[in-house]
């Protein structure tokens, strides 16, 4: 997923995936000796965190094309609160302020702060996720998912392939593969968007709407109808966890065309005080 000052292109997913949302308590010392205990260890970790900050660099496959974004992120879990800096643009969202809606600093034309809808088509325009699913807990639900879909074959879908360093960092490098990934009806229920179907399935709705031709945005769906959704998330997901953080710090997915999203987290600071004002718009750092 070049980085676009424009009021479209300055929203990132999170993947993200990528795409991170618990006080960080360390895991005991002892070594976590099969997969299931790495992921346990991994989503007791993700659980634990209260606030972030880390760099996200983000590469979605777009209509066919990698596209880049990168951003500095500082995040609260709860209430949740989430501010992005994208060397120029700046996005700020308190839960339970501003009507929901997010205070925008396009840092080019119209050159005036906006508010808008997170779950609108500028905000999520060339976007795999919203700003909602910033955060690791959004991946931790994935996760669960994937272990309740194997069952108890879940040494053959989770494997622990080796170790890697990450930024200088030791980390556990686990493959989620999914080989028989097929896509499969889904009917649509009163009420039901692609998004919200999407959450319920645990799978991706840029993923849905790119291959329901039909639907020309993720509300663009009715009762009754029948949409094509994939029965997991990815083909493949490859996750590169911090041996000490236990938390993941690259992510990326594979799907049935090939690479569709990474999601990597640089200069991360788990559960490190951030102060409120750095929450609001008048902070002497930002350009609100």
């Amino acid at each position: 997923m070049k980085l676009k000052l424009s009021i479209t292109g300055l929203f990132i997913s999170i993947t993200c995936i990528c795409i991170i949302s618990a006080s960080f308590t360390p895991v005991p010392k002892k070594a976590a000796n099969t997969t299931l205990e790495i992921l346990n260890n991994v989503l007791v970790s993700i659980s634990n965190i209260k606030t972030l900050r880390y760099e996200l660099h983000c590469n979605e496959r777009i209509k066919g094309k990698m596209q880049y974004t990168g951003s500095k992120v500082k995040l609260q879990v709860s209430p949740r609160k989430i501010y992005l800096s994208l060397k120029g643009p700046e996005v700020l969202w308190i839960q339970g302020a501003n009507d929901g809606e997010a205070l925008i600093n396009p840092g080019s034309f119209p050159y005036m702060n906006l508010n808008l809808d997170p779950m609108g088509s500028l905000m999520r325009k060339d976007q795999h996720h919203t700003i909602h699913e910033m955060g690791l807990q959004y991946l931790a639900e994935i996760l669960k998912d994937g272990m309740r879909r194997a069952g108890d074959k879940i040494d053959k879908y989770f494997v622990i392939v080796g170790e890697e360093k990450y930024n200088g960092r030791n980390c556990f490098k686990l493959s989620i593969a999914f080989p028989d990934l097929a896509w499969v009806p889904y009917t649509v229920k009163k009420g039901e968007d692609i998004t919200s179907i999407a959450r319920q399935r645990h799978i991706s709705e840029y993923m849905v709407l790119e291959n329901n031709p039909k639907a020309s945005w993720y509300d663009d769906v009715k009762e009754g109808q029948v949409i094509q959704v994939p029965d997991a998330y990815g083909k493949l997901i490859l996750l590169l966890i911090d041996k000490e953080l236990l938390l993941p710090v690259n992510n990326t997915v594979f799907d049935n065309k090939g690479l569709f999203e990474t999601y990597e987290y640089s200069n991360l600071q788990v559960n490190e005080p951030i102060a409120p004002e750095e929450f609001t718009k008048n902070y002497k750092d930002y350009n609100f």
